[in-house]
């Protein structure tokens, strides 16, 4: 047969059977110049006992590397016989000796290399790759949904454990004024049930309503004022804008805004509807001063709002505007109104006879046991509550003995401003002169408002909130919007004349 000058796979795989399993085989010496020969897939060791076999199964391949040689040469031919013979070690090492340093270096410089994935590839074989997981909008929306909520339930366990250790823990005086605090609140007077049992928060508000009056004369009352150093030959309204003094009040715990307003004729009871029978809904502060003309206004009286939704629709308790009741469902509450005469009537449980006898033209209802000063001519007496401790956002009106009405709203709900107490209030009340003075609605209803106020008093618009900058004097800190309300205590413009005719 006529000898190949170029490697023949067949003779190859053949000779490769004929050699022991033991022994070891050596990759021949690469030929000096040849044309380039194709390589080839070479089975594996599983495959040389099993000849007939077709291609090699991918369950089959070594992690090996299989080198081939292109041999050209005879030197690479008789190397390649030496080793493929079955000869004793001795022999075959004495054979090897021929080949030179310099082929074998060739050798292994030109040695064709095949990795399991080369050789994978090589064979035909379609590798997949790995699905990296996409994140779509669901995805991310989800985990953030998960991440939100292990925060809120944890600050939920937190919360609960830090109440009920202050609700079981040794200081009433805490205890007393967190129960409190709550209850202020429409949307928050289930919470102590909570951590308390009924007859516990039934004895704190029970507490609470106690009232430990103290009585002064008219004449001691104002001698102590100057004394504590009110200078009553000082013009206080010289300075006065639209016929109103305002200010802004800081306590311990509050934050307070106050309105005085020279004429009381001006000051009225402004509301959300004509009829309120067929009403749906109130109206908020804004919507109200706008639709009444009204220069300032705070909320007026109490509203049906259980959980904190109430929408204002009608008022509770005998409720009077521009001289005629506009509602009476006959329950007793705390009665706040101004009569004929421009003076300001505060008392417990007033019927609709005793407000027609007296006159009364404009007035709202709060719940029972808040007038906070009130005087026979005479004396001044003042109601303190040394039990009601609660801190809320706050809304009072009062009258001086000169006339002048006291409109007061406290913030509350913030880490600056916590809120005032029912005493917190009597006592601002007595500092500015007032003769007669009752708490309103407050919680989420507390609220001022004056128009560009901001303006006449150079505060920065850019610091205020979106409310403020509409005209609320106060920080409206609450679960919800502006709360719609039935009734507001107005103060008519300065130059349109008096909201009631002399």
């Amino acid at each position: 047969m006529e000898e190949k000058d170029f490697f023949d796979p067949d003779d190859y795989k053949a000779k490769r059977h004929s050699q022991p399993k033991s022994a070891t085989f050596e990759m021949p010496p690469p030929p000096k110049a040849s044309a380039p020969v194709k390589p080839f897939a070479v089975k594996t060791e599983a495959h040389i006992n099993k000849p007939s076999q077709g291609t090699v199964e991918k369950k089959q391949v070594r992690d090996i590397k299989i080198g081939i040689p292109i041999l050209n040469s005879e030197a690479d031919k008789n190397a390649v016989n030496i080793q493929s013979t079955s000869v004793k070690t001795a022999e075959r090492k004495e054979a090897l000796k021929t080949v030179s340093e310099k082929q074998l270096q060739k050798q292994k410089d030109r040695t064709i290399g095949f990795s399991q994935s080369d050789y994978l590839d090589y064979a035909g074989y379609k590798r997949r790759k790995p699905k990296s997981e996409s994140l779509t909008k669901g995805k991310i929306a989800g985990r953030i949904a998960i991440a939100v909520a292990s925060v809120l339930l944890f600050a939920i366990i937190a919360l609960y454990g830090l109440c009920f250790t202050i609700a079981k823990g040794p200081s009433e005086t805490v205890r007393n004024l967190l129960v409190l605090s709550a209850k202020q609140a429409s949307a928050t007077k289930w919470v102590p049930g909570l951590f308390l049992d009924s007859d516990t928060i039934d004895e704190i508000m029970a507490n609470s309503a106690k009232v430990e009056t103290d009585v002064m004369s008219i004449e001691d009352y104002y001698s102590s004022s100057a004394e504590d150093g009110e200078n009553t030959e000082i013009d206080e309204w010289a300075n006065a804008k639209d016929g109103m003094i305002f200010k802004t009040l800081k306590g311990s715990t509050y934050t307070a805004y106050m309105l005085i307003v020279n004429d009381p004729s001006r000051v009225y009871v402004g509301t959300s509807s004509d009829n309120y029978s067929t009403s749906q809904r109130g109206k908020t502060i804004f919507d109200a001063t706008a639709d009444n003309g009204a220069i300032a206004a705070i909320n007026g009286g109490e509203f049906p709002d259980s959980g904190g939704v109430g929408t204002g629709s009608h008022p509770l308790g005998l409720t009077s505007s521009e001289g005629e009741c506009v509602w009476n469902d006959g329950t007793k509450r705390t009665f706040i109104g101004f009569d004929e005469n421009h003076k300001l009537i505060a008392v417990e449980g007033m019927t609709k006879a005793e407000a027609d006898e007296l006159g009364i033209r404009d007035a709202v209802s709060f719940q029972t046991g808040n007038v906070l000063i009130s005087s026979d001519g005479e004396n001044v007496t003042f109601y303190y509550a040394e039990g009601n401790n609660g801190t809320a956002q706050r809304t009072a009106i009062g009258q001086r003995a000169d006339g002048a009405v006291i409109m007061l709203v406290t913030d509350g709900r913030t880490a600056s401003s916590l809120g005032a107490t029912h005493n917190d209030v009597i006592d601002i009340m007595v500092e500015h002169g007032a003769v007669t003075a009752a708490m309103l609605d407050g919680g989420s209803s507390a609220m001022m408002y004056y128009e560009n106020y901001y303006e006449k008093y150079d505060y920065d618009y850019e610091a205020l909130d979106q409310y403020q900058k509409r005209g609320l004097v106060n920080k409206y800190k609450a679960f919800t919007t502006p709360r719609h309300m039935p009734t507001f205590f107005m103060v008519a413009p300065e130059d349109g004349g008096t909201a009631y005719a002399e």
